[in-house]
């Protein structure tokens, strides 16, 4: 054997990575008679979606922010952060998908992300909607001023003539 302590270390634990991967998971027990037994309660309690776990309290904390996106649609859209809705989108959409792959999967958890999406992305669309206007409103006043100097032009070449076609001819 060698004497290098990594080396013993991966001659020790190389049976544990020669097992199948599925032996590798923790199994869960099946229920016995005394949880089958158990109150409405209880059940939810030793659930693997219950109280005990992330799984049940993530849900009514991210209805929060479900909430404050949902509040937000009274506020105008040029106080929004097109950055902080555009995140709650991709949140919302990402991990939508990823409660239908986890387990055990998490309905109301994926609801709560799929709804935190949809607010995400209609605060987007107003952000976007909002600044498509501002533009197109300052290119109808940029045109608006061209407008006026060729019309100021136009007036000062029908009050004097030759002395406009002076000015251009001596420049």
């Amino acid at each position: 054997m060698s004497s290098r302590p990594s080396y013993r270390l991966f001659q020790a634990s190389r049976n544990l990575f020669r097992q199948p991967l599925l032996r590798r998971r923790i199994q869960t027990a099946a229920p016995s008679e005394a949880q089958a037994n158990q109150s409405g309660f209880a059940k939810l309690w030793n659930s693997p979606v219950g109280p005990k776990t992330v799984h049940f309290w993530y849900g009514p904390f991210f209805w929060c922010l479900v909430l404050t996106g949902v509040s937000d649609f009274a506020r105008p859209a040029e106080s929004l952060s097109l950055t902080q809705n555009a995140a709650l989108m991709a949140t919302g959409a990402i991990w939508t998908r990823w409660c239908f792959v986890i387990k055990p999967r998490n309905i109301f958890l994926a609801a709560v992300n799929f709804f935190l999406f949809i607010v995400g992305s209609t605060q987007v669309t107003r952000i976007m909607l909002y600044r498509q206007s501002v533009k197109d409103q300052l290119l109808t006043e940029e045109v608006k001023a061209v407008a006026q100097e060729q019309k100021d032009a136009v007036k000062a070449v029908a009050q004097d003539p030759v002395g406009v076609v002076k000015n251009v001819v001596g420049k």
